[in-house]
Order: structure tokens, then sequence, then C-alpha cells
């Protein structure tokens, strides 16, 4: 009988479906934001090295 297989099978899809939601929630988007705003900016604090902080340049004074 192919019925309680099929049921079966649903059950364990929607489990796994449930469990990939709950991951890329959880710990993949996290994880992906964190990883975004710090290389961000660690890129601009690398960039200010270089060329100085933001702002007019200082009067000749």
């Amino acid at each position: 009988m192919s019925a309680p297989d099929d049921t079966t099978d649903r059950v364990r899809r929607k489990r796994m479906e449930i469990f990939a939601f709950l991951f890329l929630t959880a710990v993949v988007m996290p994880v992906l934001a964190v990883g975004t705003v710090g290389s961000y900016g660690l890129g601009v604090w690398i960039y200010q090295m270089f060329a100085g902080p933001p702002g007019p340049p200082p009067s000749p004074h």
C-alpha cells in the first residue's frame, strides 16, 4: 500500500520545510546581515585610513 508511505513522506517533507525555514530565518539571515554590515564598516575604516576622515580639509592657518 502506498497510502501510508505517501502520508509519511508528506509529514517528513513538511517537517524538513519548517526546519529549513527556521534555519534560514534564525541562522543564515542574521549571519549574512552581520557579515554585510561588518564588511562594509571594515571597508570604510580601511578607506579612511588612506583617504583621511570625512569633512572639509583643514584650514591653512
